[in-house]
């Protein structure tokens, strides 16, 4: 691996607490970045608002099966890599969890040795390039950003952002579901004092409504907190 070039990302999703442990040490110990959810509706929570390059996926889990997660995320991040994890090791279960979406199918109990062989085959079917640029890559609603190079892409068109625009979005969304004053984004952004009086500030949340709202007039993303500032908000009612 490259040891300038930003960790892969790895997301298990594991009830068997256990097990996660064992495969989040040596995964980590191999160069990953590595996080772990118990469930399946925490997984999709956490998909909403990061990105990863691999997605460890058992089949059996405590409320939204494997396979419907698999398929559910095999549609709405098609760039991610399933490999799926399952005792039930049948040619059946194999095929309908391919069938479903994983690139990969691995039956419970499984040699550790295989499984980072397994992991390493998959991640290098993505170049690094590639997976990096997927790293930075945010979505919300039907929008996709770029992070690092401001190219946005949206029902409305593909925009490329200014500094200062994709700077702002960076920190509405560090901050996604909370309220962000209009002082601190002045501070932050254009590093002027709270009580700078700027109608700049409103141009730039019009311009980002115009991106990315489907109806800059009634915004569901980029939200005004009467008096109190601003709330990004990634996912649409």
């Amino acid at each position: 691996m490259n040891s300038n070039a930003a960790p892969r990302r790895i997301l298990i999703v594991e009830d068997e607490v256990h097990i996660a442990r064992g495969l989040i040490f040596n995964l980590e110990q191999e160069g990953y970045a590595v996080h772990h959810v118990e469930n399946g509706k925490e997984a999709l929570d956490l998909l909403d608002q990061e990105s990863f390059d691999l997605l460890v996926l058992d089949l059996m889990l405590p409320d939204i099966s494997g396979l419907d997660v698999c398929r559910h995320v095999r549609e709405h991040f098609p760039d991610i890599l399933i490999l799926m994890l399952t005792a039930l090791g049948t040619d059946e279960d194999r095929i309908t969890g391919l069938s479903r979406g994983a690139d990969d199918y691995l039956s419970k109990p499984f040699n550790l040795d295989e499984f980072l062989l397994r992991v390493k085959a998959l991640l290098r079917r993505a170049p690094m390039a590639q997976a990096q640029s997927t790293s930075n890559l945010y979505r919300f609603g039907d929008n996709r950003v770029d992070l690092e190079q401001g190219h946005a892409h949206t029902p409305r068109g593909d925009f490329d952002l200014t500094d200062l625009e994709i700077k702002m979005l960076k920190v509405l969304i560090r901050k996604a579901g909370q309220i962000v004053s209009r002082a601190e984004l002045l501070q932050e952004v254009w590093g002027v004092t709270p009580d700078t009086e700027t109608r700049t500030l409103d141009n730039f949340v019009v311009r980002l409504r115009k991106y990315f709202e489907k109806n800059p007039a009634r915004p569901v993303h980029i939200q005004t907190v009467r008096g109190r500032g601003y709330r990004f908000v990634r996912k649409q009612a």
